[in-house]
């Protein structure tokens, strides 16, 4: 059976969903399956108002950057690229995502990964935050902004950040050079061999490289630096790090010092510069195929290993359950630090993707939903909304609509007007349909040509070594000849 046809005797796609109601009428369907998640989780509106909610302004407000008014509800959230120089510049590839990016109507950029050193880098291909590629950057940036301020004669109202990261486990800049915050049973049979843990004083280093990669953003023109905290990455590892000895794991304070020590540190020398977060807030165990490819949760063999599950932040120990207890704890340090931006994610694309980027058809490595995606969306929506609500101070944008497609814009307007989040966040999506914010607020009729069908193509490219894009619904990436090789790969993948 093949993936497709598999995933679509389980659930049915939205795209056949005709109307806002039958979405509705899905999610009633689902009300056992959402649990505690299902009341008002994925709110849906009947019809978008381009002048509604979606238009309006919000404010950020950073202890060191001030307060600052961004022009609409859309963000453009932060992916990894695979395509820029082996030393970490951008490419034109890189700047024509950029620039469509820039150009298509989101008012909050949040641009792409982008490793402190070069030996954090999750792919050979990534940019790095080096001196020798701060002007390079620097004009990559400036290249967005020209696009949104051609587009609509105006950047007064953009905010423009980058995401600062390290990869730890998943270090691959060149050939796989896995760093590790802690040890882990359940991912130990999926870490390349040779991996290491940090040291306390190997991480004091890497707080310099950071803090130095973040001065370098600011030189280049950022307004705000993510300090990564999400899907499996070092820092993200860090929250988890409940048995690592030391001045990093162990208790609250101790597994968020890292974060801790360098906003504290961009304060005293980055005068100016603006911080954000994005945050897993939650985490499931891993996953892997099962029967048919469906995803099944790992084991260690030993049930004493395996409960309580105690390496997911925000998890409620069975591995399979969401306590949002320490990430609230993690919105509250924020707002101690004067961090005024909060982007909402979940668990790891290596590991359990399903909860963290909800899909139809998995990529290569993956394995088919263990449950509806719109289960996934519910339970990041409802996530979100609890944080929001409880720290109404922060400007806080929510992730996994892109599996919505068709009717992203009615829970959208519906999660803002209700005060579900600040911001909607939009990666897949802007991938293959970048001005879909512009088409939203112009009242114009969404090009279904261009939505999201969540084909996975954007990640089993790179995963086999090309470059990434929209291979399905880009007509540039659909004539490159990467997307043949990519349509061999697949076949073969397929026996």
């Amino acid at each position: 059976m093949t993936d497709r046809a598999s995933s679509a005797t389980r659930y049915p796609q939205i795209k056949k969903f005709a109307r806002p109601a039958d979405l509705r009428a899905r999610l009633s369907e689902l009300g056992s399956e959402l649990g505690d998640h299902a009341p008002g989780a994925v709110p849906v509106d009947d019809a978008v108002d381009p002048a509604g909610p979606l238009a309006t302004s919000f404010t950020v407000s950073d202890a060191s950057a001030g307060d600052r008014t961004v022009g609409n509800r859309f963000a453009i959230l932060p992916m990894e690229g695979w395509d820029a120089t082996t030393d970490g510049k951008p490419t034109d590839l890189v700047e024509r995502r950029w620039r469509r990016f820039g150009a298509g109507g989101a008012k909050l950029l949040w641009a792409e990964a982008t490793a402190v050193v070069a030996d954090g880098r999750a792919n050979p291909n990534q940019l790095v935050m080096s001196e020798p590629n701060v002007e390079a950057i620097g004009v990559l940036r400036s290249s967005m902004v020209e696009a949104h301020r051609e587009r609509f004669d105006t950047a007064e109202d953009l905010l423009v950040g980058i995401q600062l990261t390290h990869s730890g486990r998943w270090s691959r800049p060149t050939t796989p050079a896995p760093r590790l915050a802690h040890d882990h049973p359940l991912l130990a049979g999926r870490t390349p061999a040779g991996a290491t843990v940090f040291t306390d004083a190997e991480l004091d280093d890497l707080i310099d490289a950071y803090v130095a990669a973040a001065k370098r953003a600011q030189r280049a023109g950022f307004d705000f630096v993510d300090v990564k905290h999400c899907h499996g990455y070092l820092l993200h590892e860090l929250l988890g790090a409940h048995d690592r000895p030391g001045r990093f794991g162990g208790s609250f304070d101790g597994r968020t010092r890292f974060f801790r020590t360098v906003v504290e540190r961009l304060r005293a020398e980055a005068p100016g510069l603006g911080v954000a977060l994005r945050l897993s807030a939650y985490d499931f165990v891993p996953f892997a195929p099962g029967d048919d490819r469906i995803g099944v949760p790992a084991t260690t063999g030993d049930g004493a290993a395996d409960a309580p599950y105690r390496w997911a932040f925000g998890g409620d120990g069975s591995g399979l359950g969401v306590d949002l207890t320490e990430t609230h704890a993690m919105l509250d340090l924020c707002r101690e630090l004067g961090v005024g931006l909060v982007s909402i994610t979940a668990g790891s694309p290596y590991y359990n993707p399903h909860i963290q980027r909800p899909a139809y058809f998995p990529p290569s490595d993956g394995y088919l939903p263990p449950e509806d995606p719109l289960v996934g969306v519910a339970r990041m929506l409802n996530a979100t909304a609890e944080l929001q609500r409880a720290h109404r101070d922060l400007a806080v944008v929510t992730g996994a609509m892109s599996y919505l497609q068709d009717w992203l814009a009615h829970v959208g307007q519906a999660v803002i007007a209700g005060g579900g989040a600040t911001a909607i966040g939009l990666g897949r999506m802007a991938l293959s349909y970048p001005h879909l914010p512009n088409d939203v607020l112009a009242g114009v009729e969404f090009d279904r040509r261009l939505v999201c069908r969540t084909l996975s193509d954007c990640t089993t490219a790179p995963r086999n070594g090309l470059i990434s894009g929209c291979f399905p619904l880009d007509d540039f990436y659909k004539a490159r000849p990467e997307r043949i090789e990519l349509g061999r790969i697949k076949r073969g993948l397929r026996g």
